[in-house]
């Protein structure tokens, strides 16, 4: 396999039972491929001592934590000064994933909301970047994310972007990244690589959302970190560079918005 430049993975679970019992083997191979990082995303607080334990197991693991939005009614209700506890950790790098979703679970728009305001103070002032997921609610959505932000600027990432032009010129125009997962990949995606193709390259990341969402050649299996050099393949051929030019401009894009992680690296 020809070297490429390292890529992050940055945003996948690897707290799931998917995952159970093959962590070193799943930690490698993404080494295999590239993916010297990996931030783990745990979507439920009760869930975030085994996400801290997966970023203190591995040196190239960090982790971030907070309630999914369609957890938001079947879990207690996160409180800001809980989540700003959990930020003191050192390989503790964002809030969330936090959002809405009114796919599946509209019924709770209200309580979502709720938890979402909470999580966007908790970045405001612990200063690390929200993680937001984002699904049919791009008007609660976009009005939420830029009224608040007017209160108190935040930094943020539009995780497993899939949403409309409208939210993706809102969201960058707040200065906030898009992330490109495997379903950008997927040949029926032809909308979705449009958008991203129209962003500024410095304000996109790469991640895989692991378990789910394999990109091609794995479409339909289990997604892992390791995969997410096939997504960085279709990012380099939307914006017309090289594999490890737009590589290296993701993992700058990375190390911008998850600052945190660049002094850890330096106490190494």
């Amino acid at each position: 396999m020809m070297a490429h430049s390292l890529i992050t993975d940055s945003h996948c679970h690897l707290d799931f039972p998917d995952f159970e019992h093959e962590l070193n083997c799943i930690v490698e191979r993404a080494s295999q491929n590239g993916v010297h990082r990996i931030l783990t995303i745990c979507t439920r607080l009760c869930e975030e001592p085994k996400n801290r334990s997966i970023a203190e197991r591995f040196d190239g693991v960090f982790y971030a934590a907070g309630t999914h939005p369609m957890n938001a009614a079947i879990v207690p209700m996160a409180t800001t000064d809980e989540l700003l506890g959990l930020s003191e950790h050192p390989k503790f790098i964002g809030i969330g994933e936090t959002g809405l979703d009114y796919h599946y679970t509209s019924g709770s728009a209200e309580l979502q909301k709720k938890s979402l305001l909470i999580h966007i103070e908790a970045a405001q002032v612990s200063d690390l970047p929200l993680i937001i997921h984002a699904r049919s609610a791009d008007d609660d959505m976009a009005d939420i994310l830029s009224s608040e932000f007017k209160n108190a600027p935040y930094s943020c990432v539009m995780h497993c972007f899939t949403a409309g032009k409208r939210l993706a010129k809102i969201t960058l125009d707040l200065g906030f990244y898009l992330s490109m997962s495997g379903i950008a990949a997927f040949p029926k995606s032809t909308e979705l690589r449009d958008t991203f193709r129209s962003a500024p390259v410095d304000r996109i990341l790469l991640e895989t959302d692991s378990p789910y969402l394999a990109p091609p050649p794995y479409r339909g299996k289990r997604n892992e970190p390791g995969y997410t050099r096939y997504t960085a393949e279709v990012g380099a051929d939307l914006f017309g560079m090289t594999y490890n030019a737009f590589a290296a401009q993701i993992e700058q894009n990375f190390e911008q918005l998850f600052s945190k992680v660049l002094g850890h690296e330096r106490a190494l």
